[in-house]
This record gives C-alpha cells, structure tokens and sequence, in this order.
C-alpha cells in the first residue's frame, strides 16, 4: 500500500531491504518525484529556462577551493543576479553547477538527501570515488532532458582523507551522457569556462595558500565575466560578489561575505592599472 493509505503511517515499501540509494527508492515507489525523469512529450524543446554560467574548482595547499559567478541568463537577458551556484554535499565535498537552474537546484537537493540516506543505511560514509559515481548516475538519469535542452552540468569537489598526503583535493567533472572524470589541479564547467581555464592555466601553482588560490578564482571568474556575456563579474555597486568556498580536513566552508568582498574589491583595483589581469609567473 502507498503511505498515504495509512493515513499516516509508513507503507509497506520502506521496511523493505533494497538499495542504499535514494534514488532507486524514489524511482521504484514514487517515480514522479523525481524530476530528472520528467522528459518533454517528442518534438518539445525547452526554451527561455533560466541558465546558470561559470563555475571552477582549483587544489591548494589545505584542500579544494570551488567558485561560481551569481549570474543566470535566460537567452539574452539577465535572469538573476544573485543566483547560489555552489552548494555543499556534506561535509567533505560540495557540488557548483552550470545549466538548466531549476533541474540543477532540484538535482542539488536530491543529490544531499542521496549522500545522508547512504550514510544512514550503511552505516558509513560514501567515499568520494563513490560519490562523483552516484553524481554520474544521476546525471544520465537526465539525459532525455538534457537532449531537449534542459542539461545539467555539475562540478564536484571534495576532500579526500583517504588519499595521498597532497593530494586530497580532488576534482570531477561530468557530462550531459553521465560520463565522469577526474580533473588535476584546476577545472571549469558553463559558457565562460574556456575564458576562466585559460586563466587559471596562468595563475595556478600547487601548492598555493587559501588567499592565494581565492584570488586565483576570481581573477578566473573576472576574465570569463570579461569575454563572455553570460557570466557576472562582481558587482561592487549592489555588493554581489562570485560565491567562494573550500573543503578541507576540517569539512565545508564558504568565505565570508567581507572576505569575498575585500578580495574582490583588491582584483578589481589590480585591474586598473592591468586591465587584461596578472602575468604568469615564469
């Protein structure tokens, strides 16, 4: 019986052994839950849904930074301004996404769900191999949407205890197909990504501070912002600045509000004097 025949009460379903997944619960008892398996009748293209832009992830010295401007477009016009494009999983990795917004917040949410439902069944925790796996997996799940326009194309960051000492900053990328990939040092996903890797191609070191490696990313952000329309760059007069976060041994944290915003104000001064940014060291 659905739980709703219960008049409260849990079905029959949910004391049931199955999958440790989420998901594969919601798809098997309560699939119109699931938005990512909605797929427009044939012949139906989504247009004019909000899009997020830019986001990146780049290794420092303590961890993983990941960054994304605040801008969505919805063809040529300006949908948001102050859209939240990086959120954390749990406590040890976060998910920054460019694409469709409304099915990437919707897969955001589902995906943090997925992580704590995982970890109360089993027992333990995912390791972060596994979870760029599941995030994978629920990519493909949206494909049919993705091949009519509605694409979600996150960025996974995470600290990895497990890995070597240096080395416990990782990085995953995805696309539209669910395909997986681990990125070293530095990586970008949306429309400005080019610009932004081009930048951190420069500017990236291992090794690098926290401070170091926030500059970095909004330097990044600032040169996606300058050659492509989509991405924002900060935006001093209304106090909106790109959302910058890091994961390391001691879990997630975003920078303050007042330390995105002296950094910010910092590159934006630098680029008076050098409007086309910082050389690269030699």
């Amino acid at each position: 019986m659905a739980a709703s025949d219960h008049e409260g009460r849990l079905g029959e379903e949910f004391f049931t052994p199955g999958s440790s997944s989420f998901t594969d619960f919601l798809a098997a008892h309560r699939p119109g839950l699931l938005s990512t398996r909605r797929v427009l009748p044939d012949g139906v293209r989504a247009e004019g849904a909000p899009h997020g832009t830019t986001v990146l992830a780049l290794t420092y010295r303590d961890g993983v930074l990941i960054a994304g401007d605040r801008r969505a477009t919805m063809g040529n016009l300006i949908a948001q301004r102050d859209l939240e494009k990086v959120h954390p999983a749990d406590d040890q990795c976060a998910v920054a996404f460019a694409g469709t917004v409304g099915l990437a917040v919707d897969m955001v949410k589902l995906y943090q769900v997925e992580l704590a439902h995982f970890e109360k069944i089993e027992g333990i925790p995912m390791t972060l191999a596994a979870k760029a796996t599941r995030l994978a997996t629920m990519i493909r799940n949206n494909l049919g949407q993705a091949m009519q326009g509605l694409a979600v194309v996150p960025l996974l960051a995470g600290y990895d205890p497990a890995a070597p000492e240096g080395a416990r900053g990782r990085i995953f990328s995805f696309d539209v197909a669910g395909g997986r990939y681990e990125k070293f040092g530095f990586h970008a996903e949306g429309s400005g990504s080019p610009y932004a890797r081009g930048a951190l191609k420069k500017l990236y070191r291992p090794g690098m501070s926290r401070r170091e490696a926030a500059l970095a990313a909004l330097q990044a952000l600032y040169d996606a912002a300058d050659d492509d329309s989509a991405t924002g760059g900060p935006d001093l007069t209304r106090r909106i600045y790109p959302i910058v976060s890091v994961i390391t041994e001691d879990g997630f944290e975003r920078l303050a509000e007042g330390e995105t915003e002296e950094l910010s104000r910092e590159m934006v001064e630098q680029r008076h004097t050098r409007p086309d940014g910082p050389n690269a060291g030699v």
